[in-house]
């Protein structure tokens, strides 16, 4: 949680100083939601993540650096510079991306739970197991992909477990004034799954509700709908001044933090002192300071990587006659403006 909650302080900072674009969408606040899942999951088990992606890289695997260098554009990036903040993937480590549209996910990921399904049951791959989570958010409930795929996953008892963060806000919509039923966990039982609510500022209830969730589709008894309540503590994006929410409500949260929460779990357990967590919070720094010493010095994509995996026919467009890539030719911009 700690690497989370750094992670996405630092990228703050090198947005304002002018080293990542676009739109960046932190993810302060919601870090047991993906401690609480993705730490339980196998190598093989997939994750399909939102646009809020960075964290959920993070906790299945994916190193600093190359979340960092995709954040800055870079060639050592996880997806070489091109996917950018909202496009994390991960072949290695099974992170199927992240996806920019809301909703856009949850069909991949219902594809990813049936291919493990077909795999153990018609290929005959006894040792398959896999088990993939869909993250998304309250938003995304009220749109039609996410009834589909939850009939889907009911009926062909696939093992995946949708994973709502609810964190109360669709950009700058309240989730109470946009669903006619606030309580989302309900949709599950109406599809023939178990819904779960869940404290999401509370990682150790998270795991506990994912253990369940995580080894009932493991062992082959279908999907499961887990609302995790939990809170944003930035605006939507970097771009978002954030002035639709409540400053009393985003105190409250603020009073909730999922991380001082457990600090607090620690001491009172007498699971760890101080200087332990000091001494975890000095090794993030140095991991974090490292990802972006190697993100900057690292090179630009080439330009001719624009049209790499864009066609499925290697002779088609943008490929000359010899094989090679057209915009590799010195004239390709011959009569334009150069770039």
């Amino acid at each position: 949680m700690i690497l989370g909650r750094f992670f996405e302080d630092k990228c703050a900072e090198m947005y304002y100083r002018g080293k990542m674009f676009g739109f960046v969408h932190l993810y302060n606040g919601q870090e047991a939601v993906s401690t609480g899942f993705i730490k339980l999951l196998k190598k093989e088990d997939s994750v399909v993540s939102t646009y809020r992606d960075h964290v959920h890289a993070l906790s299945k695997g994916v190193p600093s650096r190359e979340v960092m260098s995709e954040l800055f554009g870079k060639a050592t990036g996880c997806c070489r510079g091109q996917g950018g903040s909202m496009h994390m993937f991960s072949k290695e480590h099974n992170l199927l991306g992240g996806f920019a549209f809301i909703g856009e996910g949850i069909p991949v990921a219902t594809g990813a739970a049936f291919s493990s399904k077909y795999r153990r049951e018609v290929l005959k791959q006894a040792d398959c197991d896999h088990v993939t989570l869909a993250f998304f958010g309250d938003g995304t409930c009220n749109n039609g992909q996410f009834y589909e795929c939850l009939n889907m996953a009911a009926l062909w008892k696939l093992p995946i477990v949708f994973v709502v963060e609810n964190n109360l806000w669709a950009i700058g919509m309240s989730h109470l004034r946009a669903t006619s039923d606030p309580q989302i966990w309900k949709k599950g039982p109406a599809f023939g799954m178990p819904g779960v609510h869940v404290d999401g500022m509370d990682v150790l209830k998270v795991r506990e509700v994912a253990k369940e969730a995580v080894g009932r589709a493991r062992r082959g008894e279908g999907p499961t709908l887990v609302e995790c309540e939990t809170y944003r503590f930035r605006g939507h994006s970097l771009a978002d001044p954030d002035e639709l929410r409540d400053p009393a409500e985003k105190e409250h949260y603020a009073g909730r933090d999922p991380i001082t929460a457990l600090k607090k779990y620690l001491f009172e357990n007498n699971l760890a002192n101080e200087q332990e967590l000091k001494t975890i919070e000095k090794k993030i720094d140095e991991i974090l300071e490292d990802a972006v010493e190697f993100a900057d010095k690292s090179p630009l994509p080439p330009r001719s990587q624009l049209l790499e995996n864009v066609f499925a026919d290697p002779k088609g467009f943008g490929i000359g006659p010899d094989g090679s890539y057209r915009c590799e030719d010195p004239k390709f911009t011959q009569g334009t403006a150069h770039v």
